[in-house]
């Protein structure tokens, strides 16, 4: 699996769902069985506009995944996913959310195995620059 192949893959996951968190968030979480005050619909719609922001970031440097630049932005794409992925098996087994929230679970599992893949098997095959005299 290439890193391109991931940014696109992320956009088409992040982009619904920061844009149904931002629209429509007591509605959105409700599919998941949670119900929201005032203060949880702000911070799920603030949530979502990141969700919108990392989903368009992706979109945008697909074709630039392969560089340095790209690396970098998987390297914090895989942080992300792995703090999420605590956060989420934590709520998970708290029974913060029905049957629907391990979705995400195994989502954010997916993308951390495949950056982290990814990432690793770049690092064996990059060939180093040489530097002239």
């Amino acid at each position: 699996m290439k890193l391109k192949t991931l940014f696109i893959a992320n956009a088409v996951v992040s982009l619904p769902f920061g844009i149904g968190s931002v629209l429509a968030p007591r509605l959105f979480l409700s599919l998941f069985g949670a119900t929201l005050g005032p203060a949880g619909a702000y911070m799920m719609q603030y949530a979502g506009a990141w969700l919108i922001g990392i989903g368009l970031l992706t979109w945008l440097t697909r074709d630039a995944a392969g560089s340095e630049t790209g690396r970098g932005i998987a390297q914090a794409l895989l942080a992300a996913y792995l703090v999420a992925l605590v956060a989420s098996v934590l709520g998970q087994l708290a029974g913060v959310l029905n049957v629907l929230g391990w979705m995400p679970v195994a989502i954010q599992a997916a993308f951390a195995a495949c950056l982290g893949y990814c990432l690793l098997a770049g690092k064996r095959t990059a060939v180093p620059a040489v530097q002239g005299t």
